[in-house]
């Protein structure tokens, strides 16, 4: 019987990006949920009640190699390779100023997030959008009103500010560490309850958005 690799992938990450994956990981076999092994969670992985588990530490060359493993009968799990686990879309367009702007839409319809901004380009409206697939999911939610955080830093490079605008509507915005806004929610909510469930389907759809 031959070996097949069904998915691979080698990059560098920081200490706290690899802190994300685990803890997404974490999260997941904690529920009983399939694992992705890919950011953008197309391919998953159902573990069973039990595995096998090994963690190897090697030295050699100069470079210190830290493995970690899960082996189980492959009748006892699946693995989907076409998973689209994102049930929202990033509709990218240009406005009636020539701007070009973003807006994740929810499949049942609602917006649940915009750029906030109109950019020159395309191309800059692709990295605004980037930038929010990539630090949305593990960003802190900071309640403005109380000076209170929710979640654990998780490596991202911006914060989810929860605030309540001047007519009693509850907001969010997405705001980098350079001070930028990067995506808000793109209206009012009656709660603050209601704001924070919004916020949370962008954190859970933003990175397997596919994009029209």
């Amino acid at each position: 019987m031959t070996d097949d690799t069904i998915f691979e992938s080698e990059e560098t990450r920081s200490r706290r990006g690899l802190a994300t994956y685990f803890r997404r990981l974490a999260r997941r076999l904690g529920r009983g949920e399939p694992v992705p092994a890919d950011e953008e969670q197309t391919v998953t992985v159902a573990v069973p009640d039990d595995s096998d588990f090994e963690v190897t530490v090697e030295e050699a060359d100069g470079t210190v190699t830290m493995g970690v493993e899960m082996e189980f009968p492959a009748e006892a799990g699946t693995v989907d390779t076409d998973v689209h686990a994102s049930k929202a879309t990033f509709d990218r367009y240009e406005d009636n100023q020539g701007k070009w702007r973003w807006r994740l839409v929810h499949d049942n319809g609602n917006i649940i997030a915009d750029s906030s901004q109109g950019y020159a380009s395309k191309q800059k409206a692709d990295q605004g959008l980037e930038s929010v697939r990539t630090n949305a999911p593990g960003a802190l939610v900071v309640d403005t009103t109380k000076d209170e955080t929710d979640g654990a830093d998780e490596g991202s490079k911006a914060t989810f500010e929860l605030f309540a605008d001047s007519g009693a509507k509850w907001r969010w915005r997405l705001v980098h560490d350079n001070g930028d806004i990067i995506a808000d929610g793109g209206q009012g909510y009656a709660s603050k309850q209601k704001a924070k469930q919004g916020l949370r389907s962008v954190k859970t759809n933003v990175r397997g958005a596919e994009i029209r």
